[in-house]
């Protein structure tokens, strides 16, 4: 297992992540993809920091907060130091019935951030972030109620979850001009089936120094091949995250012949993917079986050859769209300048 510092700081997570959306017990319509109780979480996660695991991901809002309940027993009885794990939780979707059950306002933070540490059964968060953006909040107020709780010492970072780039690049400014803490880490949807992430919000991470936590990089089993020409299963009720079929199906052709190579399955391939890509943290697992665990272990031992990454990238390169495509065209002259020293042979506008 390998080692990256989280965004700007000097602490290290595992290049895999244990997400816990699948520990408790979940309602309609996401009870399919849940189901771990304890016993089954306990064992998941001691297998994993066994393997140099030392990062979990879970949220308030997994299971009416069970995940979170699970976690936190789960290292009380396999007797895992504090020390040793990075816990990372999340807030901002509604808990309840009232208008200021949900959102990133001064009272719902510190409402939850109480609630989740009792669940976790911790006095500190490690990571705590929003589970997605709150246009009925201004940035300001959930940056200082954040900024106290790193003061007060009960979250040690902070990082946010499905922003947009615009979004993102506000509140870093906003921190960096009132010298607030600022975000660390962005957690969102990557794969070799959704790559929309390369548009703008991953250069705008590798720009501003952002940990890159990646979620679903299955693309809900789908990339693990079992859902060819199935309709049922857990994406026949949960369809998410989406993927074009008619893409999927010529991607998953090119990535049996690399599995083969390398005699490994595609869920290995697919996560190699991922942690050959520079700007990836932690990619996170989501489980319920011990055995999946085995399965995608293996990605780390996976070293995919040039050949193999340029016919991954082939198979499933974003289609060109504005501004990308006039920005390549533009840019290209001065970054081939900038990278190779040497004046281009032809310039845009020259004849």
């Amino acid at each position: 297992m390998r080692y990256n510092t989280l965004g700007r700081t000097g602490l290290f997570v595992s290049e895999m992540c244990i997400g816990t959306m699948t520990f408790g017990q979940s309602g309609s319509p996401y009870a399919a993809a849940s189901g771990v109780m304890q016993d089954n979480a306990d064992a998941i996660l001691r297998r994993a920091f066994d393997a140099g695991i030392n990062f979990i991901d879970t949220a308030n809002v997994y299971a009416g907060g069970q995940s979170e309940e699970i976690v936190g027993r789960a290292l009380s009885s396999l007797g895992i130091a504090r020390k040793d794990v990075v816990l990372s939780t999340k807030f901002e979707h509604t808990t309840g019935a009232g208008p200021n059950d949900g959102g990133a306002s001064r009272q719902h933070i510190l409402h939850e951030v109480h609630g989740s540490l009792k669940r976790l059964g911790t006095d500190y968060i490690d990571l705590y972030q929003l589970h997605g953006f709150d246009p009925a909040t201004p940035v300001e107020e959930t940056l200082r109620t954040l900024d106290d709780l790193v003061r007060q010492g009960l979250v040690r970072h902070i990082g946010v979850s499905n922003w947009a780039a615009w979004q993102l690049a506000t509140a870093l400014g906003a921190a960096d001009r009132r010298g607030l803490e600022r975000f660390q880490s962005y957690q969102g949807y990557y794969s070799l089936a959704g790559r929309d992430m390369e548009r703008e919000i991953a250069p705008l991470i590798e720009a501003e120094g952002l940990g890159l936590m990646v979620f679903s990089p299955l693309a809900g089993g789908y990339l693990t091949g079992k859902y060819r020409g199935a309709s049922e299963g857990r994406r026949a009720t949960i369809p998410f995250p989406p993927v074009n079929e008619e893409r999927g199906a010529p991607l998953l052709e090119v990535m049996d012949a690399i599995a083969a190579r390398h005699d490994t399955n595609l869920a290995a391939i697919s996560l190699a993917w991922l942690l050959h890509q520079k700007v990836v943290t932690s990619v996170i697992l989501g489980l319920k079986r011990i055995e999946q665990l085995e399965e995608n272990l293996k990605a780390a031992e996976v070293a995919l050859s040039e050949g193999d990454l340029a016919d991954l990238d082939e198979a499933s390169a974003l289609t060109p769209e504005y501004p990308g495509w006039m920005m390549a065209s533009g840019e290209g002259p001065r970054r081939s300048l900038m990278e190779t020293g040497r004046m281009p042979t032809a310039q845009w506008g020259s004849e």
